[in-house]
């Protein structure tokens, strides 16, 4: 007689290899990484940050006409209340170790007060709520940053595209053309990547039917992780550390070796998806090294480490980088802080996040797993 006994199957370690739902948002593969059906290298190379942002949130590619309205629209979208203008001046200076994430979370729920269709889940309203997001959270991000440097804030500048006006926000400054177009590039690259953990975070709220802005809220929460979106800081962090080692007479080859034999974890190297490498990785080297190469040796030195740390890393490992490597480096050469890596990483992929949480809105179901206990076996609460 044939045994009835169950074989299960072995758990799955952080849902690897594990397909949770469907989306038409994007699809990423070992070698490719495809935006509503547009490869991401043809996207870095032929199109803006307004014209993915259109296709991801509406579904289409942009005509002229269609992305002159969507920019003008966007553009008319970036200014914050009052109210949290104030709140940013006390949160962001006062106490000064605030990180900018937790800044931006709190500002993104603020906005959600003053939505007229804030607790409206309906396509059209989350259309309307994905752009204000989108057109606001820059001007949150620039606003804190201005505070924590000490310096008075600027209104965003309607004149300028997506990018530019984020770095405006920032610094209160006009930067260079090719600053604004590696800001472009690097939240296209960004900008969406299926159901990473920020966006099934965001997904997962969103399919108990609560709203946008707590749906984004906790994704901003998830992104906030240094296993995650900040990942980018802490790369670039580990490649001061490097050059501070070298400064005292070591070498990069020891400390890597350091490295490997304390078992850390080196951050921006590796994929869950992505074995044979990132294909975003390349793309943003090459235009940070431009940026590194025009400012002189002493910016250039942090690609010239890195590259090399990529290099031990696959002798010795065979662990290609991903994309947060070279965004470290790229954003450090253009004075950008380190712990504002991550938010401008919002500022992009709140793009994702809203396709994604109305894709659930518009066909929902609870998305609610299951778990393979491991506690111990049933027993009597007397008998203890």
């Amino acid at each position: 007689m044939a045994s009835t006994t169950e074989v299960k199957p072995p758990t799955a370690v952080g849902l690897a290899g594990v397909t949770v739902g469907d989306t038409q948002v994007c699809r990423v593969s070992q070698t490719e990484l495809i935006y509503r059906g547009y490869e991401i290298a043809d996207l870095a190379q032929n199109a803006t940050f307004e014209e993915v942002a259109y296709l991801l949130l509406v579904g289409q590619k942009p005509s002229a006409g269609e992305l002159k309205s969507f920019k003008d629209e966007l553009a008319s979208l970036r200014r914050i209340p009052d109210g949290l203008k104030a709140m940013l001046r006390d949160i962001a200076a006062d106490p000064p170790a605030a990180h900018p994430m937790a800044i931006l979370r709190t500002g993104v729920s603020y906005l959600s007060h003053f939505d007229p269709d804030a607790e409206d889940n309906s396509p059209p309203a989350g259309l309307r709520k994905a752009k204000r997001l989108l057109a606001q959270i820059p001007t949150i991000i620039g606003y804190g940053q201005m505070v924590r440097d000490g310096n008075d804030p600027v209104d965003p500048d309607p004149t300028l595209d997506h990018a530019a006006n984020l770095l405006w926000c920032m610094t209160g400054q006009r930067a260079p053309d090719l600053y604004g177009r590696v800001i472009d590039v690097s939240l296209i690259l960004y900008a969406e990547h299926d159901f990473n953990a920020s966006t099934f975070a965001g997904r997962v709220i969103a399919s108990t039917e609560a709203d946008m802005h707590s749906s984004v809220c906790g994704a901003i929460g998830a992104l906030k992780g240094p296993l995650h979106g900040g990942a980018n800081e802490k790369a670039m962090e580990m490649l001061k550390e490097i050059d501070a080692f070298v400064q005292t007479g070591g070498t990069i080859e020891q400390w890597m070796d350091r490295a490997f034999a304390e078992k850390r974890k080196l951050m921006g190297f590796g994929h869950r998806v992505y074995k044979q490498g990132d294909h975003r990785a390349g793309i943003l080297r090459s235009l940070g090294l431009k940026v590194a190469e025009q400012r002189g040796a002493e910016f250039k030195k942090w690609f010239d480490i890195g590259d090399r740390v990529q290099q031990i890393m696959l002798q010795k490992k065979n662990i290609r980088p991903n994309v947060d490597y070279p965004c470290g480096p790229t954003y450090y050469v253009m004075g950008i802080p380190v712990d504002q890596y991550t938010p401008i990483f919002v500022a992009s992929r709140i793009t994702g996040w809203c396709a994604h949480i109305m894709e659930q809105h518009a066909s929902n179901r609870i998305i609610r797993p299951l778990a393979s206990y491991t506690g111990p076996a049933l027993r009597k609460w007397q008998d203890g």
